[in-house]
């Protein structure tokens, strides 16, 4: 009897939860965040969207996503580099992010408008879709999970949704945000067994595409590295969405300068992740 009620019970929060993988929580995809452990609520928006980014059966990292604003607040993830190839050039949308929609993977516009038979409108309502990143003047597509962390072709072809991208300056996209993402990451996790990455956008006071989609005022990026018995570094890189420049310094730092951007005291990993900076040159 009492199997049966606890079944009833979970059902029931299944049905209220609503459908397929964005929730209020993480709980379905923990295993992007250090001992699953996620940023604390300061980053949360008004309108929050958890999206566990699955893709072919699998999941493949972590968003929370301002439906009002249609940018991540950030995404997080398993830094795993790999040379798999990346087979696709078209973007995805968020189909959970529709009411009434119970499809549980990324898609493309096309396919949710011609063979599920939702209209642009729906599907515009609470995230970004393609025509709001078509004119945009030194701005690029700017990945917050980047495809080139990802190992697998899935992985990568993963990255390509628009609700892990944030209207970026296209001289820091190409530049010095690159050299960051591919240099000095692949430096410092040299000798880390594994890394945990969360990357994240400020939102900004100014929006693009019709008042439509926000322009983060920075990007950040914050990484915790471990070794055989746990964390053993960790650190951040900041920049502002204007020029070519990123700051690269310890987790601590970049704590309190999101403390200062977001108005609330900033954690982003757990307590275990070091705060200040390692001594041994990297």
């Amino acid at each position: 009897m009492l199997g049966l009620l606890l079944l009833l019970q979970v059902l029931a929060s299944c049905l209220w939860l609503g459908h397929g993988e964005v929730v209020t929580s993480f709980t379905s995809c923990p295993q992007f965040f250090y001992a699953g452990t996620t940023p604390n609520e300061v980053l949360n928006p008004k309108n929050p969207a958890w999206i566990c980014q699955r893709y072919m059966n699998s999941y493949h990292y972590a968003t929370l996503y301002d439906r009002d604003r249609r940018i991540p607040v950030y995404s997080a993830y398993k830094y795993k580099p790999g040379d798999a190839t990346r087979p696709h050039s078209w973007w995805f949308v968020e189909p959970q992010l529709i009411g009434k929609s119970s499809l549980k993977e990324m898609e493309k516009e096309s396919v949710l408008i011609e063979q599920q038979k939702f209209t642009l409108d729906q599907i515009k309502e609470s995230q970004a879709v393609l025509d709001d990143y078509k004119d945009l003047k030194d701005l690029d597509r700017g990945h917050l999970s980047p495809s080139g962390h990802q190992d697998s072709s899935e992985g990568k072809m993963a990255t390509f949704t628009l609700t892990n991208i944030v209207p970026q300056d296209s001289s820091l996209n190409n530049g010095q945000w690159n050299a960051y993402e591919f240099k000095t990451m692949n430096k410092k996790t040299k000798d880390c067994t594994s890394t945990y990455v969360v990357t994240g956008a400020v939102p900004g006071n100014t929006y693009v595409s019709e008042g439509r989609v926000n322009r983060p005022s920075h990007i950040w990026s914050a990484a915790c590295c471990l070794g055989d018995t746990g964390p053993k570094d960790a650190w951040g890189a900041i920049a502002e969405n204007d020029k070519n420049e990123v700051e690269v310094l310890s987790l601590g730092e970049l704590e309190k300068r999101l403390t200062n951007l977001y108005g609330g005291m900033v954690t982003l990993f757990n307590n275990a992740c070091p705060r200040e900076q390692s001594s041994h040159p990297h």
